[in-house]
């Protein structure tokens, strides 16, 4: 398989991903702004570190208002990693890519650009908001699950593949990172013991509700919503498909099939080492920013690997 097209459907797989991941980023705020008691109120700038475009941010914004930062990382031509951003590339690929995937997906992949271009607006309310979010999430979900059943499942198949998990894996660990309690400006100014329970439990299970994992968690786990059994379910469970744990394990069934797998293999091996090895417990006492820090170096190590034995040299198109 050539370099380049294999470089073109592992990026097709991670914009898709990072486009629905990103909505439900922006949903799980949106949906924290009804759940929280009145007076509480969300720090709209952790959206931005979380999604690594601080920078970027503020070359052009001097404050971190809610308007501002939906509109940023919905549709912002300015934010490569916008939502709407993400499927103009998603849609290249695909376009470039329409020999290798059924024309079923690069139909799908169209309409759903043509929908969030259609929609985008920095005028956009929250409840048209939170309905494109919404129809974002469930036309991607529409799409993967034409990949799974109308694409054969070969070298292409498992490039895209790499791309959407390790793409996912990333988004789940900046979500676990959202339920820290330092988000809310009122809850950062108390002590850890003067923290209240119910309001951290609303975040833990609006972060479930984000992945689609809280009917999962309730049935594996059996007990009520806590923080430090949350991360155990996002980190290391190995049957729900957004958790961590599946991500790798996914990862490395589709590098089998792939030749020249090895340091690979061993980038993702040490990235599984990291969050099965972790004390939870420990971990929330002690606070997420570190330990999610050394993750996401080490999802990015995966992606170095996957880069250098696969694809070519240089490519600015899909470099992100």
């Amino acid at each position: 398989m050539l370099s380049s097209v294999a470089e073109r459907v592992y990026w097709l797989g991670r914009y898709l991903e990072r486009a629905e991941n990103s909505a439900r980023l922006l949903k799980i705020y949106s949906a924290m702004l009804f759940d929280l008691p009145r007076g509480s109120k969300l720090d709209w700038s952790t959206l931005i570190d979380i999604s690594g475009s601080h920078e970027r941010y503020k070359e052009h914004h001097t404050s971190y208002d809610e308007k501002a930062v939906v509109n940023f990382l919905l549709g912002d031509s300015k934010n490569r990693n916008s939502i709407f951003e993400c499927l103009v590339l998603a849609r290249e690929n695909a376009r470039t890519s329409r020999e290798i995937i059924p024309s079923e997906i690069w139909e799908q992949v169209n309409a759903l650009y043509y929908t969030v271009k259609e929609s985008i607006n920095p005028r956009l309310g929250r409840a048209n908001r939170y309905t494109l979010l919404e129809e974002i999430m469930a036309k991607s979900q529409r799409i993967e699950g034409l990949f799974v059943s109308s694409m054969s499942h070969n070298e292409a198949y498992s490039f895209i593949e790499l791309g959407r998990k390790l793409e996912r894996a990333d988004m789940t660990s900046r979500l676990v990172d959202v339920g820290s309690i330092n988000l809310f400006p009122a809850f950062a100014e108390k002590t850890e013991h003067q923290i209240i329970e119910p309001y951290e439990n609303i975040i833990w299970i609006n972060v479930l509700r984000c992945l689609g994992g809280f009917q999962a968690y309730r049935q594996q786990v059996h007990n009520r919503v806590s923080g430090n059994l949350v991360v155990r379910f996002l980190l290391q469970d190995e049957e729900f498909p957004r958790a961590i744990g599946f991500c790798l394990s996914d990862l490395a069934q589709n590098l089998g099939k792939l030749p020249r797998n090895e340091d690979v293999k061993r980038a993702v091996g040490r990235v599984k080492r990291i969050t099965h090895e972790v004390d939870v417990e420990s971990l929330l006492e002690k606070g997420l920013l570190e330990f999610i820090d050394e993750l996401q170096i080490s999802i990015a190590d995966i992606h170095d690997e996957i880069s250098r034995i696969w694809f070519t040299p240089v490519n600015i198109q899909n470099a992100g």
